[in-house]
């Protein structure tokens, strides 16, 4: 019965499925709205669940017979789709809940959301409770999404990073097992698997760390929006960040240690299946980020030194010396997982330091990105590291010519074919840069304001705008033009390039 259900289940549109489960997320906020007595805001959510759990159901019964087409072009379709059409159906509440603002609006936030971007037009005392809440559950649900489609449609397609691994095809490589990444295996199948499997660990992670932000002294909707706001690296909050939460240091610590699963696939079930080393130490992406997460510290900290050297300062304490330390550590670890939670403490780093506003360093952090088959974004660690060891092993064959690497065959497939398809991806993104760049200039921002809106939208990582300038930008002063580039950027970003260019593949398209 159940198996049946299921294959039932499996065999509609991606779109549809997606209508019911943002339907049903939509009780959440209603029976929050109604518990605080927030009775319009409760009432619009309701109302809004039942009605698109109507149209979803009429949907699925009007296209339960129809057959389905070619699996890869209608999965990454539906992906296009979800991020671009499905936010209409999650700004309707929104946009009722909402005084004076306007259904365009509304679009903007829920694709901001969705795409785990955390972006926002709105102060956070202009918002219900309720409505923070819908935020952030909006954007847990988008990070799921992209969590599960990584590995059941990306993977098998030899993307969404994956690339690096299997694009010198069959003849070598980590190979996928069957039950996982079988191409010969069906999409819908593979979504189920992936999603019965993530599902308990996503929401297990998401319940440890509200519970622990709760003990820590957050209020119940802070931690909730908080630990939702982690695991899927959205840095939706509703009182502008966690350097406001009363937990403090505590909290910051507790969220330091759940940002880690973004850093690699093989913190989640079934990563293993792809995990480039044996050992956990030996990973390259964790490695790698390691060494990021340390090194932006170290520098903020070692040029207080410097600057010691010309001009006269006061003895140093212990008290700001842990303050920057811990402030840059921080604050490194969640750009680098394109979270963009900035410390309490984050001040006094960049004070300790001398440097006014350190926006080039987390810039570079945020296009960097997280690991890949994550809810993090941007570039991704293992592109970074392809590219990293393609450049030492060139450096090694100007010294030694007919040297031969070593490392094994997965280490000479990242520096060789991995290495170029990841050089290929990393011009995509900085030419996608350039182009929405280049595009917002157009509706009048000046060169500053278009990079760093261009750099947040297209890693998505919205709290980049507040903190990267040396005065903050808010997304709410953009025109309408402006936000509309910037909201096909954000999904642009989510999707990757090579996923967009896949789409005009004629292969796609054949069948």
């Amino acid at each position: 019965m159940l198996d049946r259900a299921l294959r039932q289940f499996q065999d509609l549109p991606l779109i549809i499925i997606l209508m019911g489960i943002s339907a049903l997320a939509m009780l959440l906020p209603a029976v929050h709205g109604y518990i605080v007595r927030d009775y319009h805001t409760s009432r619009t959510f309701f109302y809004s669940a039942v009605l698109f759990l109507v149209l979803a159901g009429l949907l699925g019964l009007a296209s339960g017979a129809n057959p389905r087409g070619p699996q890869g072009r209608s999965h990454l379709l539906a992906m296009l789709a979800a991020f671009t059409i499905l936010p209409i159906q999650l700004a309707v509440p929104f946009n009722e809940s909402v005084a004076d603002t306007g259904l365009s609006n509304a679009w903007w936030e829920m694709v901001s959301s969705l795409t785990t971007t955390g972006a926002t037009l709105y102060m956070p005392e202009r918002l219900a409770p309720s409505v923070h809440l819908w935020r952030a559950e909006v954007g847990w649900l988008g990070g799921f999404f992209m969590l599960v489609m990584a590995i059941a449609v990306l993977a098998p397609m030899r993307l969404g990073g994956f690339e690096v691994f299997f694009s010198g095809g069959a003849s070598g490589g980590p190979m996928p097992t069957a039950s996982a990444h079988d191409d010969s295996a069906d999409a819908g199948e593979r979504i189920i698997y992936y999603t019965l499997r993530l599902f308990p660990a996503y929401l297990g992670l998401t319940m440890m760390l509200w519970l622990s932000l709760l003990m820590a002294g957050d209020e119940p909707l802070v931690a909730l929006c908080h630990a939702m706001s982690t695991l899927s690296t959205s840095g939706i909050s509703p009182i502008g960040g966690v350097g406001a939460a009363p937990s403090g240091l505590v909290g910051e610590f507790l969220i330091f240690v759940f940002l880690i699963p973004a850093l690699s696939r093989r913190f989640w079930p079934g990563g293993g299946e792809l995990r480039a080393t044996e050992r956990l130490r030996d990973d390259p992406e964790l490695r790698l980020a390691a060494g990021l997460v340390v090194l932006v510290p170290s520098v903020l900290f070692l040029r207080h030194w410097i600057a010691a050297l010309d001009v006269a300062t006061p003895a140093a304490t212990l008290g700001p010396i842990l303050k920057s330390i811990w402030g840059g550590l921080f604050t490194s670890l969640s750009f680098l997982t394109t979270t963009g939670f900035d410390s309490a403490v984050w001040d006094d780093a960049r004070a300790w330091s001398g440097l006014g506003t350190p926006g080039l360093i987390l810039a570079g952090l945020v296009i960097t990105g997280g690991g890949v088959a994550t809810t993090a974004g941007g570039v991704r660690l293992l592109r970074v590291y392809a590219l990293l060891r393609h450049g030492e092993r060139e450096l090694d064959k100007l010294v030694h010519p007919a040297s031969i690497a070593g490392g094994g065959d997965i280490a000479r497939r990242l520096r060789r074919e991995g290495a170029y398809i990841a050089w290929i991806f990393f011009m995509l993104f900085a030419m996608s840069i350039a182009v929405v760049m280049m595009a917002v200039s157009l509706t009048g921002l000046t060169f500053e304001p278009a990079t760093i809106l261009s750099i947040a939208a297209l890693s998505n990582t919205g709290p980049l705008a507040g903190v990267a300038a040396d005065t903050p930008l808010y997304w709410a002063d953009l025109s309408d033009s402006t936000r509309l580039i910037l909201a096909l950027a954000m999904v642009l970003g989510r999707l990757e390039t090579l996923a967009i260019i896949a789409l005009f593949n004629p292969e796609l398209w054949r069948g």
